[in-house]
C-alpha cells in the first residue's frame, strides 16, 4: 500500500542551498533577503510594491487598518471560508457581513453581497477558494453601483469614493484571470506563503495593491512597515546600514515582519515557481479525465479567460451527505491517500456561532460542505502516486455504492 500525503513541502536543493547562503550570511531576521523576495513578487504579480509579513492573516489584518477599517464598519466576507478571513474583522473592530454561496458555487452570491452593502460597508473581501480567481468584476460592477452611498472616514476612502475589493488570496498566487494576475485585480490582495501552500516559507504571505490615483507607492509601503514593526520608523537593517541608531516609535504597533531565513526558501521557490504551477495542472488534468464519468462535481481549473493556481482539487459527491463523505474519507485513509475537507462553513464554528451566525441561514454554503471532499495534489507526486489516488477513489466509489 502506498502512502500518499496530502500536502508535502516541495523542497529541493535550490531553497536548501539558499537558506544556508543566508544563514552564513549572519543576516537572519528582515534585510536584503526579504526586500528581494519582495521586489521579485512583485515582478511577478504585474504590481509596483510587494510587502511580505508572517501570514496572509497579517498581511489582511493589516491592510484593512491601513484603509481605516474599524468600529461601526462593516466588511462582507462569504461563510464559506476559513476563520482567517472573518477573525481580522473582528481584531480591527468592524463587523463581519456573511454571505451565502450561489446555490452550486463555492462562491458568494453576488447579487446577495451586492444587497448587502450599505452605508456602512467599507470592503468586500473575496475568497480565491481553491487557487481560483472569483469573479471581480462583478464585485466592482456592484461597489460602482453602490457608490452613492459610501460614507469616507478618512483620506484615502474618499480618494477611492467607494468600497474597497479585497482578495483573500490565500490559495491564489500565480493564478490569473483575463489576463491579469493575482495581485493585480482586486484593489488589495493578499496571498499566503504557508508550509501547504504552493509556494511556501514555512510561514509567511505577502500583501499586494494595484494603483490607484492619489495612492503613493512608497508612502504605503511605509505604513506597512511601521504597522508590522511596533510602529518603528527604523528597522534592524536599515540601523545597520546608516551612521546612526536614532529611531522613534510612532504609535503602538504590531510584530509580524518576515525574516530572511524564510524569504530565502521564497526566492528559491519563485525560482521554480513556473514549473511547479505547470505540474499541478498536469495532476489536473489527469485527475479531470479519470473522474469526468463518475457522479461527482470538480472545479473548472483553467480555460480561455482564466488559469488557477492549482492549489486544492476538490469533488463533490452529487446527491450525498456528510456522513457518506466522512466514510468516504476514512476508506481512502486506510488505503494510505490522506485527503481534507474545505471548508467547514464559519457558522458551523464556535467562534461564529457563539456570536449569532447560524447555518440554517446559509443552506446553500452547508450543501457545497457536506459532501465536498479535497484530493491530494501537489507538486511532489509522481504519476503512479497519481494512479494510485484515483484507483484507491474509484475502488471507495464502488465499496460505497
Amino acid at each position: 500500500m502506498r502512502k500518499i500525503p496530502f500536502s508535502p513541502p516541495d523542497i529541493s536543493q535550490a531553497e536548501i542551498d539558499e537558506v544556508v547562503k543566508v544563514v552564513k550570511s549572519g543576516w537572519i531576521t528582515t534585510g536584503p533577503e526579504t526586500k528581494l523576495f519582495e521586489s521579485q513578487i512583485a515582478k511577478y504579480c504585474h504590481v509596483e510594491r510587494a510587502v511580505c509579513l508572517s501570514s496572509q492573516t497579517s498581511c489582511a489584518e493589516l491592510t484593512l487598518r491601513i484603509l481605516g477599517v474599524g468600529p461601526g464598519d462593516e466588511v462582507i466576507v462569504p461563510a464559506y471560508t476559513y476563520t482567517a478571513s472573518a477573525s481580522i474583522i473582528y481584531h480591527v473592530g468592524a463587523k463581519p457581513v456573511m454571505i451565502d454561496c450561489k446555490s452550486g458555487s463555492f462562491e458568494m452570491d453576488y447579487d446577495k453581497m451586492e444587497a448587502a452593502i450599505n452605508h456602512n460597508t467599507k470592503a468586500v473581501m473575496a475568497v480565491d477558494l481553491a487557487g481560483i480567481i472569483c469573479d471581480y468584476d462583478r464585485i466592482y460592477e456592484a461597489v460602482e453601483r453602490k457608490k452613492s452611498i459610501f460614507e469616507p472616514k478618512n483620506e484615502i476612502q474618499e480618494k477611492f469614493g467607494r468600497v474597497f475589493v479585497m482578495a483573500d488570496g490565500a490559495h491564489s498566487f500565480g493564478a490569473m484571470r483575463g489576463g491579469k494576475m493575482c495581485g493585480e485585480i482586486a484593489d488589495f490582495t493578499n496571498v499566503s506563503f504557508h508550509a501547504v501552500k504552493n509556494m511556501t516559507t514555512a510561514e509567511g504571505g505577502a500583501a499586494m495593491h494595484r494603483s490607484h490615483d492619489g495612492i503613493d507607492e512608497d508612502e504605503m509601503y511605509k505604513k506597512y512597515m511601521l504597522l508590522s514593526l511596533h510602529g518603528q520608523t527604523k528597522d534592524a537593517y536599515a540601523k545597520n546600514k546608516v551612521a546612526s541608531w536614532e529611531y522613534d516609535v510612532v504609535d503602538t504597533q504590531y510584530k509580524c515582519n518576515m525574516p530572511d531565513v524564510l524569504a530565502a526558501l521564497g526566492v528559491a521557490q519563485l525560482s521554480r515557481y513556473d514549473k511547479i504551477l505547470d505540474r499541478r495542472h498536469e495532476l489536473i488534468r489527469m485527475y479531470n479525465e479519470e473522474l469526468k464519468d463518475l457522479p461527482i462535481q470538480l472545479l473548472n481549473h483553467c480555460d480561455e479567460n482564466h488559469r488557477s493556481s492549482g492549489h486544492l482539487y476538490f469533488v463533490r459527491f452529487i446527491g450525498r451527505d456528510d456522513e457518506y463523505r466522512n466514510k468516504f474519507y476514512n476508506m481512502m485513509a486506510e488505503n494510505g491517500v490522506m485527503c481534507n475537507v474545505h471548508y467547514k462553513p464559519l457558522p458551523l464554528l464556535s467562534a461564529y456561532s457563539k456570536r449569532g451566525f447560524k447555518m440554517t441561514d446559509y443552506p446553500n454554503a452547508y450543501n457545497m460542505y457536506k459532501n465536498e471532499l479535497t484530493l491530494p495534489l501537489n507538486s511532489t507526486m509522481s504519476d503512479d502516486d497519481a494512479r494510485y489516488v484515483l484507483d484507491t477513489f474509484k475502488q471507495c466509489i464502488k465499496s460505497l455504492d
